[in-house]
């Protein structure tokens, strides 16, 4: 079977992989990827104890064109705190839990290989 995603997806698909799976072993507990609405997208959606987390992955090949932490700014920053709350919308049930937002930073070489994971918790501010 051909593998019909682009380049930029299959690089996003593989550091959402490795960040669901870092965060698992660090006892989060998944309950969305790729959770969608009109207005965006939120990478990971996880419970890390009871306080609910809504994860950006960042991954790049390198870091000559800025850092995976460098894009998390300005309107990003908002845009990503505007998607907790319409996910708080969409499931009342998670309405009284605190939350917050993190990033996993992933940065890989040319050859697919790891050369650093950085999970920032609270990455994005009120």
């Amino acid at each position: 079977m051909t593998d019909r995603r682009t380049p930029r997806k299959r690089l996003g698909d593989f550091g959402e992989d490795h960040a669901a799976h870092l965060l698992a072993g660090r006892g989060h507990v998944i309950l969305a990827r790729g959770w969608r609405c009109a207005a965006g997208e939120i990478d990971l959606v996880t419970l890390d104890g009871e306080e609910l987390v809504f994860v950006e992955v960042r991954t790049r090949r390198g870091e000559s064109h800025g850092t995976p932490e460098e894009s998390i700014a300005g309107r990003k920053a908002a845009r990503l705190l505007r998607l907790g709350e319409l996910f708080l919308q969409a499931h009342p049930e998670h309405e009284r839990r605190i939350w917050r937002v993190d990033l996993v930073a992933i940065v890989i070489d040319r050859a697919g290989r790891l050369l650093r994971v950085t999970h920032h918790v609270n990455a994005v501010g009120e």
